[in-house]
């Protein structure tokens, strides 16, 4: 499969698959969580807080992991994303990714703790119902 298929399909799975496994990077090792994933072709944004330690985690060292796809009532398609991330406050990016369901956490989309993880990825796997693994590079 040839880089632009292979993107189409990294990027059908992100579309398909809202939930992941994000990795950051503290004290030199990796520190997992799960979060709600969403896209734009091949960039990723994660919602969060500007209060949690991972956002402190991504000002010290910006380098992510991403892991979506084969958990139970996903495609079974994997996707493992490496990429760098920045943290955005950007007000209508904010506004498009906002859902009732963060309420939990933050206030509204106008939340000044409101923030958005984006990632810019470097390197993709791709592994249709974990067989042949397919490399992305950006």
């Amino acid at each position: 499969m040839d880089q632009q298929q292979l993107e189409s399909k990294i990027t059908e799975t992100l579309e398909r698959n809202r939930f992941g496994s994000f990795a950051t990077v503290e004290g030199g090792r990796p520190k997992v969580r799960y979060m709600t994933v969403f896209n734009e072709g091949m960039t990723v944004y994660l919602v969060t807080s500007a209060k949690t330690h991972k956002v402190e985690e991504l000002e010290a060292n910006p380098n992510v992991a991403l892991l979506l796809g084969f958990e139970q009532g996903g495609t079974q398609d994997e996707v493992q994303i490496e990429g760098t991330a920045k943290i955005t406050r950007d007000e209508e990016l904010r506004k498009k990714l906002w859902h009732d369901t963060f309420e939990q956490w933050l206030e509204g989309p106008d939340d000044p703790n409101y923030v958005v993880i984006e990632i810019t990825p470097t390197r993709a796997e791709y592994a249709k119902s974990k067989h042949e693994v397919e490399v992305w590079e950006g």
